[in-house]
């Protein structure tokens, strides 16, 4: 059976930075990628997505994104760069390549792929992200929802609701930034537990990400007692905080249940809705782990301390949101925590 020193699950921002850090690190990293290209999730999301830091601050290990690095680059930009990253790795990607199950074995692991092919790896990095795993909470009535119901991960543009009359789930910023694009074609309220709360993109005439980069709360694990929800704002150049001043699109409190066609919301009134989206976030991608003893908690979360597995030291997850900073899982950290998992497992390689 063919062996690797290393397997990296994901060819998206994190796997890709998983692999530069293991072949900085001496081992030939082997980066296996269920889709037809190294891109992670970038493709799939919704046409108008911006990066949220400046190029300068969103490069991966050994490549500047170039252009302008005060542009926040769109969603094509970011796929087209991780393609150019993927070409210049020192590490084999096999696309098309879906894990289906990893298992101790005698090497380390054995990763069987959908399909039937197999390989055993003295290490593995899990950096499949979450984009395929999208977090639908349990509201009242949505399962009897007659309307369209949809995760933003399944959102392209405002094109298919123009007319309608759309709710819009969630209070971060893919929620925030929907709502208000489809405001502009749409009828659209905004549905949060809370008042949504903004965080000034620029500071005294600089981006928000250098002062987080300059004070090291972006890298540093004390970056994580941002992680309370009051706590973490929508970052707006003015623009968001506007569009709900003026209603466009109102925000009110999440309703209080769906029946049929109708919303009904706090004050006792109902409507018909024609289109939930859920921007309500992500979990882990994780089911090829659920037959490694001990890998994930009985509902599939990792079992980690700052990437490292508690049940595995040949094991290593990269690309976790909080994980151990508050960019762990963006592409401006992603390398940060890769460098430290290749320098884990290839010590840990060195003692076998």
């Amino acid at each position: 059976m063919e062996h690797a020193e290393a397997v990296v699950i994901g060819g998206g921002q994190s796997g890709l930075a998983a692999a530069h850090a293991l072949a900085g690190a001496g081992l030939k990293p082997v980066v296996l990628e269920a889709s037809d290209r190294a891109a992670g999730s970038w493709p799939h999301y919704y046409d108008s997505l911006t990066l949220f830091s400046p190029a300068r601050f969103s490069a991966l290990p050994g490549l500047p994104f170039g252009g302008d690095p005060d542009r926040y680059p769109h969603r094509d930009e970011v796929a087209a760069y991780l393609g150019r990253y993927a070409a210049r790795l020192d590490a084999e990607i096999r696309v098309r390549s879906r894990v289906a199950r990893v298992t101790a074995d005698a090497d380390g692991f054995r990763i069987e792929l959908e399909g039937g092919a197999s390989l055993t790896a003295g290490a593995v990095v899990a950096a499949s992200g979450s984009f395929a795993n999208p977090y639908r909470p349990a509201l009242p009535g949505l399962e009897s929802f007659t309307g369209r119901t949809l995760h933003v991960a399944d959102y392209r543009s405002p094109a298919a609701f123009a007319g309608q009359r759309v709710v819009v789930v969630g209070a971060g910023n893919s929620a925030v930034q929907v709502a208000a694009e489809l405001a502009r074609t749409s009828r659209t309220t905004l549905a949060t537990r809370a008042p949504v709360k903004f965080a000034r993109q620029h500071l005294w005439g600089r981006d928000l990400h250098f002062w987080l980069t300059r004070t090291g709360l972006d890298a540093a694990p004390l970056g994580r007692l941002l992680r309370t929800p009051p706590a973490r704002p929508v970052l707006d150049d003015g623009r968001y905080r506007a569009a709900l001043a003026v209603g466009a699109p109102e925000r009110r409190p999440v309703f209080t249940g769906l029946d049929g066609d109708k919303a009904t919301w706090a004050d006792g009134t109902a409507e018909e809705v024609d289109a939930v989206i859920l921007a309500t976030g992500y979990r882990p991608d994780l089911p090829y782990l659920a037959s490694l003893d001990g890998a994930l908690d009985t509902a599939g979360r990792p079992r980690h301390r700052d990437g490292a597995s508690l049940a595995h030291p040949g094991l290593a997850f990269v690309g976790l949101e909080w994980q151990r900073s508050l960019s762990s899982n963006t592409l401006r950290g992603v390398g940060r925590d890769g460098h430290r998992a290749a320098r884990r497992l290839a010590a840990h390689l060195a003692r076998r």
